[in-house]
């Protein structure tokens, strides 16, 4: 029964990953505590190896595919490298049912920040627009002087001048980067909700890019903050397991679903989930603390 619930999880966890480029990550916790038994601290620090390996294998579905900025996603993760210390060394002074409570706080606001998310679909990386070729000259071989109406790709809007390396969007870009990286260390989760955002409203990124990217800066985030917990616990690869194959599984999968639903669909359904859970989350701390 455990086994199920944990490859349910893990199915659930990959599919937001490769679909949505964040959200899932948010469910390892819960999951690893009140499925498996594991104490909060353990299971941020164990959420992060299937967090991190989940992102890296959908960052190399969605590089094949060509959505994948490296430049810019390397910065972004980068950027939160020293956060992401950080919230590690905050996450081992803090009282196991308040980090709880933190995580259904964090649900929530992934939830929001998803419904909120504008339901117009984004402009196509290739937005084809009819362009008119200039008239054949009257000496050319066909003779003609009616001009042509061609289809030609624009180019992507992060490809523009100046979409990528205006100040704001670089100032928006460290900011967030370095926020990632702190709930990354402090929560063991990805930041996905966060990321997707920004990269889409600060860079001008299309969806598709968006979150090919985002994966990439939750994997370096994952792991940083893993690398800062080396040694300090034990974690149980029995369990850690059939959930990080169930992930894989999911986030290679969640690209093709990616490709085939309404994005909007997605995030709605999951937002949904996200607070289900959070309160469930937050009930059970809560008990533990008032008792």
């Amino acid at each position: 029964m455990i086994t199920a619930a944990v490859l349910a999880v893990g199915l659930a966890i990959g599919l937001s990953l490769g679909a949505l480029g964040g959200g899932g990550s948010i469910l390892t916790v819960p999951a690893l505590v009140y499925l498996l038994g594991e104490s909060a601290h353990v299971a941020t620090t164990e959420s992060l190896v299937i967090v991190g390996v989940s992102a890296l294998a959908a960052t190399i579905a969605h590089a094949r595919a060509g959505h994948v900025r490296w430049g810019p996603g390397l910065a972004f993760g980068l950027a939160g490298l020293a956060a992401s210390y950080a919230g590690t060394a905050a996450n081992t002074r803090v009282d196991p049912q308040v980090l709880m409570l933190a995580f259904a706080a964090l649900m929530l606001t992934a939830a929001i920040a998803m419904l909120k998310r504008g339901a117009a679909p984004p402009k196509s990386a290739t937005d084809d627009r009819v362009r008119i070729a200039p008239a054949p000259s009257p000496s050319a071989p066909s003779g003609g002087g009616t001009a042509v109406l061609t289809l030609a790709p624009s180019p992507p809007v992060a490809d523009q001048p100046g979409a990528r390396f205006s100040v704001s969007g670089i100032v928006k870009l460290l900011i967030a980067g370095s926020a990632v990286g702190f709930i990354t260390g402090f929560l063991g989760v990805g930041g996905g909700f966060v990321i997707v955002p920004v990269l889409v409203t600060a860079l001008g990124y299309t969806m598709a890019d968006a979150v090919g990217t985002s994966l990439l800066v939750i994997a370096i985030n994952s792991a940083a903050a893993l690398l800062a917990r080396t040694g300090h616990m034990q974690l149980h690869w029995a369990l850690l397991a059939p959930f990080i194959a169930a992930a894989l599984a999911g986030s290679f999968a969640g690209r093709n679903v990616a490709y085939r639903l309404p994005a909007e669909t997605l995030k709605r359904a999951f937002a949904v989930l996200l607070v289900l859970v959070a309160g469930y989350v937050a009930i059970r701390a809560g008990l533990t603390l008032a008792g």
